[in-house]
């Protein structure tokens, strides 16, 4: 990440009350011999593939489990896998980190079934959009000591091993959400440690709670709107109409996995609701100045947004 992003990320921080906790350990972090992935799509494709493709990966051994076959054999086949059992059990019982790589109610299910079968000194972390729930779970499960939730800010609309790529977190920022345990430390700093050693990512502590609600703004919003486009184009182009790049652009999330976003809009659906009200507030601005023809207040709306754009780079 260049200096001027990795501003932007702890300027974020700040103004949320936050503090970077990417600071140096006081224990010398251990990097697993074992990594076990639950679920190899886009995200944990791409975890194995960038592991054991990296410098970084030397000496790691991945185990990964898919509940389809064929994405298995796949990972395998590619190089991304050094075994890969039929039972995702069998990835918890050897794994010294374990990242849970599945949709967002998949992932909570995973970790009630897998947590006694888990190496004594073993971490678990997940990637999933939305935190409060898992790291709740994982606090009731009475692994809070061994849990921290990881959201690496670098998904693809794309899904499935096709789309798993060896350099995708490179530079990307990951959230890390600790849970409220004593002793939690430990995993947070283990977790941090294998994103940033292992990955070449960018870690940043943040409170599960805070994280749901900056993300309904940041992500959540962005994925409805880029639907709702969608959906109203499909629904309103006169028939044979050619897109140009703004619709194409502007579109691009509307492809993503219907399925997974139902799960993540419905589990943070008490922050993504505020920030869609907020939203229809500003297109009620944007409706006013239409109806009465006022120039000034529809530059005015276009020109906060287009300096905002400009700010946070290409």
């Amino acid at each position: 990440m260049n200096v001027a992003a990795k501003r932007r990320v702890m300027l974020g921080a700040a103004r949320m009350g936050l503090h970077n906790m990417r600071a140096t350990c006081t224990f010398q972090a251990v990097r697993p011999q074992t990594l076990g992935l639950i679920g190899l799509g886009a995200i944990g494709g791409s975890v194995a593939r960038q592991v054991k493709q990296s410098d970084g990966g030397q000496g790691v051994s991945v185990v990964g489990w898919s509940p389809e076959p064929a994405e298995r054999a796949m990972a395998a086949q590619h190089g991304a896998l050094d075994d890969a059992p039929p039972h995702a059990v069998d990835v918890a019982r050897v794994a010294d980190l374990l990242i849970l790589a599945a949709p967002p109610a998949a992932n909570l299910a995973q970790l009630d079934s897998l947590t006694p079968h888990l190496k004594p000194d073993a971490f678990v972390t997940d990637v999933g959009s939305v935190k409060r729930a898992i790291v709740a779970r994982a606090e009731r499960l009475g692994i809070g000591n061994r849990f921290a939730g990881s959201h690496p800010l670098a998904g693809t609309h794309e899904h499935g091993f096709e789309a798993a790529r060896a350099d995708l977190f490179r530079g990307a920022v990951v959230y890390i959400t600790p849970c409220d345990t004593e002793g939690s430390a430990a995993a947070t700093r283990e977790v941090a440690h294998f994103w940033e050693d292992v990955l070449g990512a960018e870690p940043v502590i943040l409170d599960a709670r805070r994280h749901d609600a900056q993300l309904a703004a940041t992500s959540h919003v962005p994925q409805i709107v880029a639907s709702l486009l969608a959906d109203f184009l499909a629904r309103h182009a006169p028939p044979g109409a050619t897109f140009g790049s703004g619709a194409i652009d502007t579109t691009r999330l509307a492809a993503s996995e219907p399925a997974l976003w139902t799960e993540i809009l419905l589990m943070n659906r008490d922050e993504v609701l505020p920030a869609l009200r907020s939203l229809e507030e500003s297109l009620g601005t944007v409706e006013r100045a239409l109806e009465a023809g006022d120039a000034k207040a529809l530059t005015a709306w276009l020109t906060r947004a287009a300096a905002w754009r400009r700010r946070i780079g290409p």
